[in-house]
């Protein structure tokens, strides 16, 4: 059964429009695909891959500007030095698990040059949360054929939320949690441009959450939904937030947008908890970016006091995404009879139609 999205809850964040699908494809030319692993034999698989690509697949050899940003570093996603050093997205991105970051560095390489599509050596980025609540990370299910099947399978549309992909087991705010995404469209000097979040979300504590500034979390009690991890919170786990755009950003800009999802993450309530990998990735397709180019070429940026609507849709995507990402989520067990509790969404319906205005 497919859960409502926030705004087919009634529940709008923020003021700007969305794009048509409301999801990190409505940026001209960026896919997503997605591989879901869940069986409980030979053993319990709970987690999967989601790949993010730009471009329609060309980025390899036309890269995009792009920034990164650590809001706390208990996590991984690979390729940031060189991405800060050169101020480029090379490769597409991939979302997974902490145990298969190894694999899925591998298996990007070997599927750029099995298809021509980049040289051998190559530094691409992959991003991982810990889903081994509900997921027996030490089976290692995910193979390269998984990373490969998810590029091959990438597309422009809507995305597939809450637990599919990297975030199939994942947990947020002490509900389930997983992928979500959403999008906003923005008008800076007469021209029009679109930026869109996609985020694995497994971070935060039960009493932290809000949803638009309601306390929904301190709210729904342990007796209406128990916690995830039994009778302790645990607060930590990790939240992966990309952000793309098509205006026209230098690095360094793209550097800046990527510290505005700490906006729309703190919102929700997250804080940036001592064992939690908050990691924060933007890239803008702009600008063409050619590998093999030997010239010197031009390119275009906005201009720095231009770009706070881009920040402001930056906050309101990355909200949404998580908050889509929880409704999406359905109550899912694993491993030792694990459980993770999907959000009440009636109980946050009702919540939100008795907030103070």
């Amino acid at each position: 059964m497919t859960r409502p999205r926030l705004r087919e809850l009634g529940i709008t964040i923020g003021t700007l429009p969305s794009g048509e699908n409301n999801a990190i494809t409505d940026v001209p030319g960026v896919w997503v695909g997605q591989v879901t692993l869940t069986y409980d034999e030979p053993r319990i698989a709970r987690t999967g891959v989601t790949a993010i690509v730009p471009r329609e697949g060309k980025v390899w050899g036309d890269n995009a500007c792009a920034g990164f940003f650590s809001f706390n570093g208990c996590g991984e996603m690979t390729g940031m030095h060189w991405l800060a050093e050169s101020g480029l997205l090379c490769y597409p991105i991939v979302l997974t698990n902490t145990h298969h970051v190894g694999t899925a560095h591998e298996a990007l390489i070997a599927y750029g040059v099995e298809r021509g599509l980049a040289p051998g050596s190559g530094l691409p980025v992959i991003g991982e949360t810990w889903d081994g609540w509900l997921n027996d990370m030490d089976a290692f299910h995910i193979t390269r054929d998984h990373v490969f099947e998810a590029l091959d399978t990438a597309v422009p549309g809507p995305v597939a939320e809450g637990s599919v992909g990297g975030g199939t087991g994942m947990i947020c705010h002490d509900f389930k949690g997983g992928i979500g995404t959403a999008s906003r469209l923005v008008e800076i000097a007469g021209e029009a441009y679109t930026l869109g979040a996609l985020v694995q979300a497994n971070h935060g504590s039960r009493e932290d959450f809000r949803v638009d500034g309601v306390p929904v979390g301190r709210l729904l009690d342990y007796q209406r939904v128990p916690l995830a991890w039994g009778n302790q919170p645990q607060p930590g786990g990790s939240i992966l937030i990309v952000i793309a755009t098509d205006a026209p950003l230098i690095s360094g800009q793209c550097a800046r947008l990527a510290r505005r999802a700490a906006v729309g993450f703190s919102r929700v309530g997250g804080i940036g908890h001592n064992g939690s990998g908050d990691l924060f990735l933007a890239f803008a397709t702009g600008n063409h970016m050619p590998a093999d180019r030997q010239e010197p070429f031009a390119i275009r940026y906005l201009p720095n006091h231009q770009m706070n609507p881009l920040f402001s849709a930056a906050g309101e995507a990355v909200e949404e995404a998580i908050l889509n990402a929880l409704t999406a989520s359905e109550t899912m067990s694993g491993i030792n009879g694990n459980t993770a509790y999907e959000l009440p969404l009636d109980d946050l319906v009702e919540l939100m139609a008795g907030r103070q205005l």
